[in-house]
């Protein structure tokens, strides 16, 4: 299973990511329950967090949404904070998923 963050306020679809997809990032977590009034993920790729990008994320009824590329085969990493500067990167472990290869 990919989405093992559920339980945090975390859901990344599709389920399986592959090299050239776009992913959804959905957040209702820690932030969101705090009643951040913006939250911005971060993400990047690999232990080095390769092509580390900001990104805001939109509100929507159901929390914060954002869209994303899926640029590299590399395990994609996601750490989020609000406007305040306050984090929620999974105690320090961040939010990681396998990326797979669409080319075997």
């Amino acid at each position: 299973m990919y989405n093992n963050y559920i339980q945090n306020g975390v859901i990344i679809a599709p389920n399986v990511l592959a090299e050239g997809d776009k992913a959804t990032v959905k957040y209702k977590g820690l932030l969101y329950n705090s009643g951040a009034d913006a939250v911005y993920m971060r993400m990047g790729f690999g232990s080095g967090w390769t092509n580390e990008t900001n990104v805001k994320m939109a509100r929507t009824q159901e929390g914060f949404e954002a869209e994303i590329p899926v640029t590299s085969t590399d395990k994609l990493n996601l750490a989020f904070k609000d406007s305040a500067s306050n984090w929620d990167n999974n105690s320090g472990s961040n939010y990681s998923f396998n990326v797979e290869s669409k080319y075997l």
